[in-house]
């Protein structure tokens, strides 16, 4: 970008209907694709009546599932190449709500309670200091190794200091295999099953301990976590009755 000026760059066109389509013809109460084929033979989108975006008064959110759990040792993160095996959705008023529903239909079960395991690349680990903080008062305890643990500290946020896998036992493996961590939020430094980290978030899959991997991903678990307190049962309703 140079002044007002921008350079749109393509990656790929591909001839065909992307797996986002059908999500957000669900999501709209619209069915893209037909009015796409209908575009294609000559039907204008003023003809179809369909000349105005949609916006819904609710919030969808797409999550994949992935197959890991079948795949013992990898490293769950994530890069270019196609890993999920399907998608689900979740629907509600409001975003955080609809994020945990979408956790819960891809089978992840958020905890309600119990201990937090929190490593943050370097240089982002500032952004989740207030998110640990409402952590700390919804009741969860944290637990981070010495250099996220430092940056909360300093913040004055209490947290459990647990050893990095080459600094001995018991470490953060052990307390994994001993069922007392509940959650992971580890966004990675590096990549690879070698690495300590890739090995934790394996670990995550074997352990059945819920790991994200993303910043974004944090934040929005948290705010799920948040509302999930205040309605504990998330109302179940048909995607026919949120598009009527």
């Amino acid at each position: 970008m140079e002044g007002d000026q921008y350079t749109v760059y393509i990656l790929e066109v591909n001839p065909r209907a992307s797996r986002t389509s059908p999500f957000v013809s669900k999501a709209i109460g619209h069915s893209l694709v037909r009015i796409a084929a209908k575009v294609m033979v000559g039907v204008s989108l003023k003809e179809q009546g369909f000349t105005k975006e949609v916006v819904p008064s609710y919030t969808s959110v797409k999550e994949s599932v992935f197959p890991f759990s079948r795949f013992m040792g990898v490293d769950i993160v994530l890069g270019p190449e196609m890993r999920s095996t399907g998608e689900v959705m979740g629907i509600d008023s409001d975003f955080p709500m609809a994020f945990a529903k979408s956790q819960l239909a891809a089978g992840t079960r958020l905890p309600m309670q119990g201990r937090i395991f929190v490593s943050i690349a370097a240089g982002r680990k500032e952004r989740m200091i207030e998110p640990v903080r409402k952590l700390l008062q919804m009741g969860y305890r944290i637990v981070s190794t010495s250099g996220t643990a430092k940056v909360f500290q300093e913040a004055g946020i209490t947290v459990e200091v647990v050893k990095k896998l080459h600094e001995g036992r018991p470490n953060l493996l052990d307390q994994m295999a001993n069922g007392e961590i509940q959650m992971i939020l580890n966004t990675p430094n590096g990549k690879g099953a070698r690495t300590d980290e890739g090995r934790i978030r394996a670990a995550s899959v074997t352990y059945g301990v819920p790991c994200v991997t993303t910043l974004p991903g944090c934040l929005a678990v948290v705010q799920s976590l948040e509302a999930l307190r205040v309605h504990p049962n998330p109302r179940v309703k048909a995607i026919q009755d949120w598009i009527a």
